[in-house]
Order: structure tokens, then C-alpha cells, then sequence
């Protein structure tokens, strides 16, 4: 045997016993078990921890952004309603001092901005004086008549109800008058009597007064439950319009006369990426005589 053997047959020899002496199930630790030693653990911030905030100058803090500001005013707020001292709460306040000073500067410097960019200011287009409100209402109001009258042969409405319905009996009477003043075509649809009318439409609530546009495949509800009259003046006439293809869905609350101005969502051009095709649908298939 050489020496070599005989020293490696030395040292497993000695040791032998201590491996032997630890057992079976007991864990093998240290460096020629190939386990690293564990790693010390290390403190977790408590978030709820009590800290008090660190207030700039008030140079430095002019030049925060407003979220930042935000941020240090919640802070102080809740360290100063923590301690319940003197000093911590009038830091908050002058903290509010401050941040309701930025926003009077704003609002300065705002007004100014609407003075030179007068097409970014909404009394060009909604004056706040009651006369001129009411010429300008008057003029509207002439608008939408105007252009339902010219629509008559083209649209008609249709009011779903039931025999059981209250509402509706305050409902029609104002249906009529829009017939009347407007010389459309009105229909009375009771769904107790014609329920699969109610089906192919999708009623569930009485009243409810449809826009359907003739020779086509296009509606649309106007008003669910009980509407003013001036409502629904407004919402057929916006709604014809978006049927004919005189606006887009994002001009909808667009008033009349308020195209390419400053209510007119699309005046500066397109915000979305609506298709206006996607307004169809299944017009009533049965004949809706009008109830006189």
C-alpha cells in the first residue's frame, strides 16, 4: 500500500466516528456540507412608524410639484393629529397657508390667460348676464324646433307603456304635444298587449319614448320614466341629429349653435376613435300605427 492510501485511509478512519455520532435524521451544517450559514435577519421599517416630516423653506417648497405638496401636507396632518402639539399643528396649517396661496396664484394667472386666449374661456360661448342667457336659450330653442319640424317625414316616436302605469298617463299627454308643435308622428305601444314588442326592444321600463327613424333599422331611447317637455325637445333633436349623421357620439351633448365652439368636444379635432356606424340597430319589423 502506498502512502498516500494509507494517509487517506487515516483520516476517514478519524472521522468516521463524529459523522456516525450525529444520527441519521440530524442536519448536516458547516462549510463540507456545502450550507452556507444563515444569513442574519434584517429589521423591517415599521410604515406605521411615527416620524416628523422635514418642512423645507418655503422657497424650496414653491417650487414642489402639486402632488408633492399634497403628499407633505398629509404627512404633517397626520403627525401633528399623533402628538396633539402646538408647533406640529400649526406646521399644518401653514402648510394649508401655503398650498391655498399656490392655488389663488393659479387662479390669477389664470384669468389672465382667459383675457388673451379668450377661445378658451366659456363666457364667449355661455354668458352668465340673465338677459343675454335668455336671447341666447330663445335663439336655441328656435334652432332645435326649426330643424325637428324639417325631420317630420323621416322620424316618428314611439311611446312604450302599460295599462298598469301610472307615469305614463303624465307621460303621453307631453308625447302629444311634441306631436302637435313639431308635426311628427306619434305612437302609443301598450307591451300588456303587444309583450313581444317589449321583447324585440328590450323594454323593461315604462315609459319609455323611442326614436325610430323610417325605412331604416335605426333607433334610439330618448327617455326612460317621465321627461319635461324642453328635455325632450333637446334629446330627439340630439338624437335625430346623431341618427342623420350631423354629429359624431362625442358631440352628443353639443348644443344647438355650439358647433366648433367651445362646448363642441371635436371643435379642436377628433378625442376618440368612435365609428358613428356603430349606432344601428333592429327597427320594429310590425307596422306602429299612430293612436290619435
Amino acid at each position: 500500500m502506498t502512502a498516500a492510501r494509507i494517509a487517506l485511509a487515516a483520516a476517514m478512519t478519524l472521522s468516521a466516528p463524529s459523522v456516525l455520532a450525529q444520527g441519521p435524521g440530524d442536519a448536516r451544517t458547516g462549510y463540507w456540507w456545502y450550507q452556507a450559514p444563515p444569513k442574519p435577519l434584517e429589521e423591517v421599517a415599521d410604515p406605521d412608524a411615527l416620524a416628523k416630516p422635514v418642512i423645507p423653506p418655503m422657497a424650496e417648497l414653491a417650487t414642489w410639484t402639486p402632488p408633492k405638496i399634497r403628499k407633505l401636507i398629509e404627512q404633517q396632518r397626520d403627525y401633528a393629529a399623533t402628538v396633539l402639539t402646538v408647533d406640529a399643528v400649526a406646521d399644518f396649517w401653514r402648510l394649508q397657508d401655503f398650498a391655498r396661496r399656490k392655488a389663488r396664484a393659479f387662479a390669477g394667472v389664470t384669468q389672465i390667460a382667459m383675457l388673451q386666449h379668450p377661445e378658451l374661456n366659456a363666457k364667449s360661448a355661455n354668458p352668465m348676464v340673465g338677459e343675454a342667457r335668455d336671447q341666447l336659450s330663445a335663439q336655441k330653442d328656435q334652432v332645435r324646433r326649426q330643424y325637428l319640424r324639417s325631420r317630420a317625414n323621416e322620424f316618428a316616436l314611439v311611446m312604450f307603456s302599460r295599462s298598469t302605469c301610472g307615469y305614463c298617463r303624465v307621460q303621453w299627454p307631453i308625447v302629444q304635444r311634441f306631436q302637435e308643435e313639431m308635426g311628427w308622428q306619434v305612437t302609443l305601444m301598450d307591451i300588456d298587449r303587444r309583450p313581444e314588442m317589449a321583447q324585440r326592444f328590450g323594454i323593461e321600463i315604462t315609459p319609455t319614448t323611442m326614436l325610430i327613424r323610417r325605412d331604416s333599422q335605426q333607433r334610439m331611447v330618448i327617455a326612460s320614466g317621465v321627461e319635461a317637455y324642453p328635455n325632450l325637445i333637446q334629446m330627439t333633436y340630439q338624437g335625430v341629429r346623431l341618427l342623420s349623421g350631423d354629429i359624431r357620439p362625442e358631440q352628443f351633448m353639443t348644443g344647438a349653435g355650439e358647433e366648433d365652439g367651445f362646448f363642441d368636444a371635436l371643435a379642436n379635432g377628433p378625442v376618440s376613435a368612435t365609428d358613428p356606424r356603430a349606432l344601428g340597430g333592429d327597427l320594429v319589423g310590425a307596422s306602429l300605427e299612430p293612436r290619435r
